[in-house]
């Protein structure tokens, strides 16, 4: 079949050539975006006198009659067609004439597609960003319900101190803010317009790239037409945001696949978030959890699939820029069936406070605050840590905790020890002595979760 940009050669190409070249197969999902360019460049057109009004007219009105016919099934995109630039000018142009073949004036498919793509992906960076405020939201919601819950907080997945479980929750609530932030800050670098910068050096007709970009909600216009139509830096951006955020996911993920498991016993997932086994029928598979997790290497290997196809790419286009898509829609359909996933599970997550405060007091997390206590009695520090220690090794010898160790025993470590040790090791007191702004205490938590939902409103 030959081509709509046969000239110099006959336009006719071997089918396996055109099988490899085509990218109807995955760019045909801009087509929306592909028509509401169309729309605004020709208005362009037509204000400045570049083709008639009546021309303008007809494209818009051909263009509204073709997104209609799209959207409601009647019109069916051909696969045959290179891409879906080609598809909808060709439509076009056989169902208006020569006017449809005035449309493609002062543009070319280099600044057309790199529209197309900054067009979607805004839209795209703005439904990711209302996913990640509602996944924070939900976590937040989570802290709330539970926020006296103690449990111990880990380093080196070792017990270390005793936090709130609405802290740790908060944590991530942190992460997601700045996920909203960055993609934000993308967005901002995504919303400027190529189109006008044509294939590469501009062109002769006097167009107004400001007014077009205008028309399409666009901030501001690629001030170098070379880098307009070869600048990827925004689908690289995006893809970054969309690693940092998938990490975020899959931490949380992971803690869930931990604190879901009988070692744990922290919380309980969702029947509707879980699956069994097919053989062991006392099993309940974090599988949702898991799956989330294991997206994660999936969306890293997109972002660094596009960083090896620009890395040695000359300016300005090249066609192994049309590798850009596959890698950029492959991750943000993931990302966003992962968050689709994830709101919901985590609405129906239930905690087992029972079990995170019987984790916290047989791992002798209060021992700092046992050594906190004698230096405040006036022993230096390293010698309040080695009493400290021993008193764990005596209650490790004979199954005992920290609260239930005798005073006289505590007398026999250090004479300095009286009757109110066991106040300062309670546990929720070990929780609330932590004042320090962001740290763990009650008051902190509840700063905490106030300045999030400032943020998220």
């Amino acid at each position: 079949m030959a081509k709509m940009w046969q000239g110099v050669t006959d336009g006719v190409t071997a089918k396996v050539a055109d099988d490899f070249n085509s990218s109807i197969s995955f760019d045909s999902r801009m087509f929306r975006e592909d028509i509401t360019g169309s729309a605004a460049h020709a208005k362009m057109l037509a204000k400045q006198g570049i083709i008639t009004r009546e021309d303008a007219e007809a494209i818009i009105s051909g263009l509204e009659g073709i997104l209609a016919d799209l959207e409601s099934g009647k019109l069916k995109i051909d696969p045959d067609c290179e891409d879906i630039h080609m598809f909808v000018e060709q439509v076009l142009t056989e169902r208006i004439g020569d006017a449809g073949r005035r449309l493609h004036t002062a543009r070319s498919r280099n600044d057309q597609v790199a529209l197309d793509f900054r067009l979607y992906l805004r839209g795209e960076t703005d439904a990711l960003i209302s996913l990640v405020k509602s996944a924070a939201e939900a976590v937040l919601e989570k802290a709330e319900e539970y926020k006296t819950a103690v449990m111990p907080g880990y380093t080196h997945l070792q017990r270390a101190q005793p936090i709130l479980f609405s802290h740790q929750l908060l944590a991530y609530c942190m992460m997601f803010l700045r996920d909203i932030d960055r993609l934000s800050d993308c967005r901002r670098r995504i919303n400027v317009s190529p189109i006008g910068s044509c294939a590469l050096a501009g062109t002769t007709y006097p167009t107004d790239r400001r007014y077009e970009a205008e028309l399409l909600g666009f901030s501001d216009i690629c001030l170098n037409s070379i880098d307009g139509v070869s600048d990827r830096d925004f689908a690289v951006e995006l893809l970054g945001c969309l690693s940092v955020l998938q990490m975020h996911l899959s931490r949380f993920c992971e803690e869930l696949i931990l604190w879901s498991s009988w070692e744990f016993r922290f919380i309980e997932l969702s029947d509707e978030f879980t699956t069994g086994s097919s053989i062991m029928p006392q099993k309940k598979n974090p599988d949702m959890a898991e799956l989330i997790r294991g997206k994660t290497g999936r969306v890293y290997g997109d972002l660094m699939a596009l960083l090896t196809t620009l890395k040695g790419l000359p300016l300005a286009y090249n066609k192994d820029m049309q590798e850009d898509k596959e890698a950029v829609f492959d991750a943000v359909d993931a990302v966003k069936s992962c968050m689709n996933v994830f709101i919901p599970m985590i609405k129906n997550m239930r905690a087992r406070p029972d079990n995170m405060l019987s984790a916290a007091q047989t791992g002798f997390i209060n021992a700092t605050d046992l050594a906190d206590y004698l230096v405040r009695k006036g022993l230096p520090f390293r010698s309040a840590y080695k009493v400290a220690g021993q008193a764990v090794a005596k209650c490790q010898k004979t199954g005992r905790i920290l609260e239930n160790l005798p005073l006289e025993e505590y007398k026999e470590l250090c004479e300095l020890v009286e009757g109110d040790v066991y106040g300062e090791i309670e546990l929720m007191n070990c929780v609330k002595k932590r004042i320090s702004e962001g740290g763990t205490g009650p008051d902190s938590v509840d700063a905490q979760i106030k300045y999030l939902r400032s943020r998220l409103s």
